[in-house]
Formats: C-alpha cells, structure tokens, sequence
C-alpha cells in the first residue's frame, strides 16, 4: 500500500506539472477540450439545429446561450487520476494498458454527456446551471474515476505467490 501510495502521488504530481506546460497545454489539452466540445455539439445537433461549435464553445443560435469548456470541465484531470492510479496499481502492463483504454474511454463519455446536460440546464435555469455544474457533475466524474478504478482492481490478475489454505 505505502508504495502504491507513494508512486500515484509521483505520477500525479508529475502528469499535473507535464499538463500545465504550454506544450501540453497547446498540444495536448487545447485540441482535447475542442474534441470534446465537438463531439458533443455533434450529438447536440442531431435533436437541435441550433447547436453550433467553435474552439471549445458550444452555442445556440436559437437562444443566444453559450458555454464554454475550460479546465477542469474537459476531462483532462479526472483522466489524468484513473491513469495514475492504474499505473501505479502492481498489475500486468497488458491489463493496465486495456484498463486505461476503457476507462479514458469511460470518463469521456461521462464528460460528454455531463456537458451535454450542463448545456440544456444553463439553458434552463442559471442557478441550476451552476449548482449542478459545480458540485453535483464534480462529485459524478470523480466517482466514475473511483468506480473504474475498483472495478479495474477486481479484475486484475493476481500477482506475487500464490497464498492457499489447508483444509482442516
């Protein structure tokens, strides 16, 4: 445990200082934040023609509402948590790297259907807006990130000697 501890906190620490680079930022994490508001203009246009996407804004022309996704709300950090915490796990690389792939997979379809919603609640009722935006889809990823990873856990093969029991 104290060394799974100690190598999340590295990978950590580390990912978030790579994320804040203007490399990465520019690179990395500026066309990620646009992707996601792309995709989900995308699946917003198939129900409401009004939806329009530019950067990372998704507006309607209908409504003159907008929103735009900054970070914190692109997935980039809750994506960031589960990979170092499936790193960091002792587990076969071939099951880390399938875990990562379903679980940033995971993530960023509840990130999208979190800005999604978001978007039609902003539409709705500001307040709401906010209330769901600060605190109820934060809980909601970081929980999906924490779900992953467990069920990620159960599945792992076992690694080290195997322990086995005598019958009495």
């Amino acid at each position: 445990m104290p060394r799974f501890l100690i190598a999340f906190i590295a990978l950590l620490a580390l990912s978030f200082g790579v994320e804040l680079t203007p490399w990465a930022q520019a690179w990395v994490v500026t066309p990620w934040t646009d992707t996601v508001a792309r995709i989900s203009g995308t699946l917003m246009r198939t129900f409401d023609a009004s939806i329009t996407t530019t950067g990372n804004v998704i507006a309607s022309t209908a409504s003159a509402f907008a929103v735009a996704i900054e970070a914190g709300c692109n997935g980039v950090e809750a994506t960031l948590v589960l990979v170092a915490a499936m790193l960091a796990f002792p587990a076969p690389w071939r099951h880390r790297a399938a875990g990562i792939l379903v679980g940033v997979a995971t993530v960023q379809v509840l990130n999208i259907l979190r800005v999604v919603t978001l978007f039609y609640l902003g539409q709705w009722n500001a307040a709401a807006f906010e209330w769901a935006h600060l605190y109820v889809w934060q809980a909601l990823i970081m929980l999906d990130v924490l779900i992953v990873w467990v069920i990620w856990v159960r599945m792992a093969p076992p690694t080290g000697p195997a322990i086995s029991t005598v019958a009495a």
